[in-house]
């Protein structure tokens, strides 16, 4: 089977790919619903959760199974706006882009289908940016340990996550090929979807740079979505981002040794092993960043989205698995050193160890287990 995908075009791997992790995805949720059975508790302690679907239905075996956490806040966004001071947290484009498409089907739907199709995209382009790697066969290997990181199945739940993943890879794809407007547009949505979408500035002006061509300067726009949503925020009375996370999700910004140091603390003192397991991929992606092979851009990006992260305190590595998939540098150079000296027996083992932690995460997600 991997011999025929490598065989086949970037769009149609991406397409085949996406088709099938959105239907076992379907299909695992489907049938946990039936089975599941949080604690009604649990389940109320989150947000916005006062008028969650019935279970034991076939629309929530379907679709309501799926709203969980931070979809609730992109439907609610979707529907009514900012009306409520906390959902400053979440950027406007993801949920703008639910609203549209909510036009034609339900609002539920709607979320996932605009994932699945960002997830498409977003493996189209990976796909293309991997070709680079050395040997051929990196690029494959690279989507593969993607789509078996833990927490990737986000990419495929009401999150913005393949959303931003799509015009991250995009907006540098594009600028490698010099076509510098449709990396503008890329970089400026990108910052309009999440907090780390802005740092694709960073490898969009240093190719700029490196072009030497005045139209290039468009890409010098990128932060222009970010500061737009920061300035509606500020001549409307709302709460900024910062302000929120601080009295919403008891994170306070800091210093990423700051960080580092209270991850470490809880760690030791506490025996978080949950945190242990982020803190390690957090480490594996940053020494897979910095690699010698690793463009002086890709490493940059992956610094700072990493360095982004850490900066917070109070909760410590929060969600920190979901917030390291847009590090595709660090997956393109981890699929090129598979490629290289992996067998494929040995990318299997991790392949599937990976995909382990990413179902057991699956299934807490559905049972409102952990944050996501």
């Amino acid at each position: 089977m991997l011999r025929r995908l490598e065989s086949w075009p970037d769009w149609k791997a991406a397409l085949g790919l996406t088709a099938a992790l959105r239907i076992l995805y379907s299909a695992i949720a489907a049938a946990l619903s039936f089975v599941l059975a949080p604690d009604p508790a649990r389940i109320h302690s989150n947000a916005l959760t006062g008028n969650l679907p019935a279970p034991g239905t076939l629309y929530y075996a379907l679709a309501g199974v799926w709203e969980r956490f931070d979809t609730l806040w992109y439907l609610r966004i979707a529907q009514h706006g900012y009306d409520l001071p906390r959902a400053v947290i979440f950027y406007p484009l993801y949920p703008a882009a639910i609203r549209v498409a909510s036009t034609v089907m339900p609002p539920v739907m709607a979320a996932l289908f605009v994932s699945t199709l960002a997830a498409f995209v977003f493996l189209w382009g990976l796909l293309r940016l991997a070709r680079a790697a050395s040997p051929p066969s990196a690029r494959l290997r690279t989507v593969l340990l993607v789509l078996a990181w833990p927490t990737s199945f986000i990419l495929f739940a009401g999150y913005a996550e393949s959303l931003l993943l799509a015009l991250l890879v995009w907006a540098v794809l594009l600028a490698r090929e010099q076509r510098w407007s449709g990396a503008a547009v890329c970089g400026v949505l990108a910052s309009m979807c999440r907090p780390s979408g802005v740092l694709v500035a960073i490898p969009l002006a240093l190719l700029a740079l490196r072009g030497r061509q005045w139209k290039s300067i468009i890409v010098l726009l990128t932060p222009l979505g970010l500061l737009a949503y920061w300035g509606w925020l500020r001549s409307t009375g709302r709460l900024s981002v910062v302000e929120a996370y601080r009295v919403y999700q008891g994170s306070s910004f800091a210093p990423p040794w700051d960080g580092l140091r209270e991850a470490l603390h809880l760690i030791v003192s506490e025996r978080d092993e949950l945190l242990a397991i982020k803190l390690a991929l957090v480490v594996l992606m940053a020494a897979f960043s910095l690699r010698r092979e690793v463009r002086l851009e890709d490493k940059l990006f992956a610094c700072a989205v990493i360095l982004q992260m850490m900066m917070y305190t109070g909760r410590p590595l929060l969600a920190a698995a979901r917030y390291l998939l847009p590090v595709y540098p660090a997956f393109i150079a981890l699929g090129s050193y598979a490629a290289r000296r992996w067998s494929d027996r040995q990318l299997a083992f991790f392949l599937a160890a990976f995909s382990i932690f990413n179902l057991v995460w699956f299934g807490a997600f559905l049972d409102w287990s952990l944050v996501f």
